[in-house]
């Protein structure tokens, strides 16, 4: 089982969702558009003649029950997540077929491990919330540099983006997290999510050469603060955000991402520097690539490939690390990424 069978994308017309879209295609899967918007949805068809078009809503179980009919995996591409990934998931639970999306909102993915957990593992389904590249690709680089360690003292994400054009749906899921927290910031400590009312600070983080010290706010804290925990005995989970990088994102005049090559890439580069700490030892997993966004695409989609080829190692609401090998999968992406394990 594997490539030739038919994949949903719910969100199939959004930013992220094309380029899912156009993986699926590249690794010889059959995609179904879905998502509310039948328009958007007819006009993406357009590009790819015959594909099958199912709209539906959130609100409407039976249009996504008909919406994953047949599939063998659904892929959840629509934000805000909050809204969207509890109705996806027990659609997918109905219909008995594998759940991965690609969430970089904390708190919708915490629900889903909180939520969906015990169901999840009783009926021997997968869920995998946040494959994506905040969230899935953080919490497979801290895995991979883990290697044989049982547990840390400590791990750290450091983020260094040439820019962020942010799109129409990172606002949106920024909007909703902003409102659940009633405007905290969030960081994990101890063992648990804390949220808190103070300022950020600004520090230095030492990055590999070339790209060294480079200013960054201190708790820009993402989706590997739920992901990694999940499953990696480690109580505290730091992720940090280049300070040019994390103003743009905020930025209400910030243009969205504009193409630059034949896959739609934005010019955005990335470096993702992951360094975890036990005692006195430190080992560390780097990855560098172009465009956050398109990144995405492959990790989800080679996602959906192992999980429908039997290439895991558990079941139920489970992260990147936890359900693939992550050193393996990480070789898997070199068209894509290039990581290097530093121990």
């Amino acid at each position: 089982m594997g490539p030739g069978q038919t994949v949903t994308v719910f969100g199939a017309y959004g930013h992220t969702g094309r380029f899912v879209v156009a993986e699926l295609l590249d690794r010889g899967f059959v995609p179904v558009l879905s998502g509310r918007d039948e328009v958007k949805l007819k006009e993406l068809a357009a590009a790819y003649p015959g594909m099958e078009v199912r709209p539906a809503s959130v609100g409407d179980p039976d249009a996504l029950d008909r919406a994953l009919a047949g599939a063998a995996a659904v892929v959840n591409c629509a934000g805000p997540f909050a809204t969207t990934a509890a109705p996806v998931i027990e659609a997918a639970l109905r219909v008995g077929i594998p759940y991965v999306d690609v969430a970089a909102e904390i708190e919708a993915n915490a629900d889903t491990f909180a939520h969906f957990a015990d169901r999840a593992r009783a009926a021997g389904a997968v869920i995998v919330p946040a494959m994506a590249f905040f969230g899935g690709l953080g919490d497979l680089l801290a895995t991979a540099a883990m290697g044989d360690w049982t547990g840390a003292d400590e791990a750290h994400v450091a983020y260094a983006l040439s820019g962020w054009q942010p799109t129409e749906g990172t606002r949106a899921a920024g909007a909703v997290s902003r409102e659940r927290r009633g405007g905290a910031r969030v960081v994990y400590r101890n063992g648990r999510l804390d949220y808190r009312r103070d300022e950020a600070t600004t520090l230095q983080w030492p990055f590999p050469e070339p790209l060294g010290s480079r200013a960054v706010i201190g708790e820009f804290t993402m989706a590997d603060v739920v992901t990694i925990p999940s499953h990696l005995a480690i109580p505290d989970v730091r992720t940090y955000m280049t300070a040019e990088a994390a103003r743009d994102v905020t930025a209400p005049g910030t243009a969205a991402p504009a193409a630059v090559d034949e896959q739609g890439r934005s010019a955005q580069t990335f470096l993702v520097d992951v360094v975890v700490r036990s005692g006195g030892a430190e080992r560390r997993a780097v990855a560098t690539g172009q465009d956050i966004y398109a990144v995405t695409a492959p990790l989800a989609v080679e996602a959906v490939h192992r999980i429908l080829t039997g290439r895991t190692r558990t079941a139920g609401v489970v992260s990147a690390g936890r359900i693939f090998d992550a050193a393996d999968f990480l070789r898997a992406l070199s068209a894509h990424l290039a990581v290097e394990l530093r121990r």
